[in-house]
């Protein structure tokens, strides 16, 4: 028997530009949008009769862009509402938004920005509505005021203990919200400044304290989140051996290893919070 199913246009990039003032403006994003329902009768017999083709998805993100963008969560909505509203047969839409960010060069030209992208993921059924904000590839390093022992140790373990490491990671943080308005720019801007602020602040034992007060500080900032999920991957720097040249170390010179790696992952959300739903 058929299970679940759903399907879509995926990555459509759209760029607006706002002419109306004398400093252009510029959104850049990836859509990605993914409908389920009523869809057994493609499955089994391909009857295509409840199929709202992915190229009408497309164009219609398109269109939706010409009327403007504005936050991404708003965008989001109003593409998921649309689907869920207009075609009886689509019962659930998701919408997920990654967004470019550009700096200002000129009143007409930009320079891209760091690696850095700000997402959103949006759930629409008939019922209900669910928003997640987000940032991913974040990149963050320090130096110093990190620290790893005290674990478990068998006969593989060849990693020795430290006081004093360099920490670096590429996060993906996701925020759930209670309700679907809030000042989803302000939101964004808080919690990705309480990210950044607590990682490098905070002193830490393992990733994965860190990953905890970084997603404390976030629902301490910002009320309407009730939900903060990481994933974290430990980007090791590993001190390298220069004794064969004669020459010491003293914590200058690193290797950076891009696999494998640890990978942390972990929620905090509020006490009480909402069910999730289909959120995430």
């Amino acid at each position: 028997m058929l299970g679940d199913n759903r399907y879509g246009k995926a990555e459509t990039r759209v760029v607006r530009v706002d002419r109306s003032g004398a400093a252009h403006q510029i959104k850049d994003l990836n859509v990605s949008v993914a409908l389920s329902g009523d869809f057994t009768a493609v499955h089994l017999t391909g009857d295509n009769s409840n199929v709202v083709p992915t190229d009408t998805q497309k164009n219609t993100v398109f269109a939706f862009a010409r009327d403007g963008i504005g936050e991404i969560e708003d965008f989001g909505l109003r593409l998921a509402r649309h689907f869920v509203n207009e075609f009886e047969s689509v019962h659930t839409a998701r919408v997920t938004i990654e967004e470019f960010a550009w700096h200002r060069l000129h009143d007409h030209a930009f320079e891209r920005a760091g690696a850095e992208k700000r997402t959103c993921l949006v759930t629409v059924t008939r019922e209900q509505a669910w928003i997640v904000g987000g940032i991913s590839d974040l990149v963050l390093l320090k130096t110093t005021d990190s620290e790893f022992h005290g674990y478990i140790k068998d006969r593989y373990t060849t990693l020795a203990e430290t006081s004093d490491r360099i920490m670096a990671t590429s996060v993906d943080a996701r925020w759930r919200f209670g309700e679907t308005q809030a000042d989803w720019q302000r939101s964004f801007a808080t919690i990705t400044g309480c990210l950044k602020g607590q990682f490098a602040a905070h002193h830490s034992l393992s990733l994965q304290q860190t990953l905890y007060a970084m997603g404390e500080t976030a629902l301490q900032a910002v009320p309407e989140v009730v939900e903060v999920r990481m994933a974290m991957p430990n980007k090791h720097h590993f001190l390298v051996d220069l004794s064969p040249f004669e020459l010491t170390n003293e914590h200058a010179v690193y290797f950076a290893a891009d696999r494998p790696y640890g990978l942390i992952e972990g929620s905090v959300l509020r006490e009480n919070a909402p069910d999730p739903g289909q959120a995430w």
